[in-house]
């Protein structure tokens, strides 16, 4: 009975690390190099302009003060030192197989972020003067991709009372999305883009150098 119980859970767990795989890698990795593709050869995604357009046209100093506080609050700098500091915390704790993870999740994001963008060059909208200007490339966003990164990571370290951190963190990495386009200095691919990098890199790094001895 232990040994039929024990194959059981063997069967299972395989089945969703292969839906893990699928759904959380491939899946992601297959837009993502999609999108890069029309972006290298130089074509649009339909509905971009007409997004920022839409977004624009409804600006009102309340989402200008909420969509700058956003893109400051999900911007490279504070992820990176919100990052460095947790993965120092854990370093410190001792927790180095969690360190390694979380530090690889949200460096190996940025830093893939900065080779597509160096990659591809996709150039900014420039529909208006934006409250937040930019000066470098657009495509994916760094913003959204960061703010992305940190929260999975995040989620998928703890092992009890992730709705704790999905629910607040999925609002989080909205808002920061929402004001990049809002700002003007990305288009809506942009931002989706970004998260669905996120999804695969941070999945990938989960299937590959899992925090726990057996990834839930």
């Amino acid at each position: 009975m232990p040994s039929r119980l024990s194959r059981f859970r063997t069967l299972l767990m395989a089945h969703r690390l292969l839906w893990l795989l699928l759904l959380g890698v491939v899946l992601p990795w297959g837009v993502f190099l999609k999108a890069s593709s029309e972006i290298e050869e130089g074509e649009g995604f339909y509905g971009d302009p007409q997004i920022l357009r839409w977004a624009h046209a409804h600006s009102r100093p309340a989402l200008d003060a909420l969509s700058l506080f956003f893109t400051r609050l999900g911007g490279p700098v504070p992820m990176v030192v919100a990052a460095a500091l947790f993965t120092g915390v854990l370093v410190w704790r001792r927790q180095r197989r969690y360190a390694c993870f979380f530090g690889l999740a949200v460096g190996g994001a940025a830093a893939l972020n900065l080779l597509a963008k160096a990659i591809l060059g996709r150039p900014r909208p420039a529909f208006w003067v934006s409250l937040a200007p930019e000066t470098s490339y657009s495509f994916p966003s760094g913003h959204a991709m960061g703010s992305a990164a940190v929260v999975l990571a995040l989620g998928l370290l703890l092992a009890r009372g992730r709705w704790r951190v999905w629910l607040p963190g999925a609002l989080f990495v909205l808002g920061v999305g929402f004001s990049r386009v809002y700002l003007g200095v990305h288009y809506p691919s942009d931002v989706l883009s970004g998260w669905i990098a996120a999804l695969g890199w941070v999945t990938g790094v989960y299937v590959l150098l899992p925090p726990t001895k057996r990834p839930t």
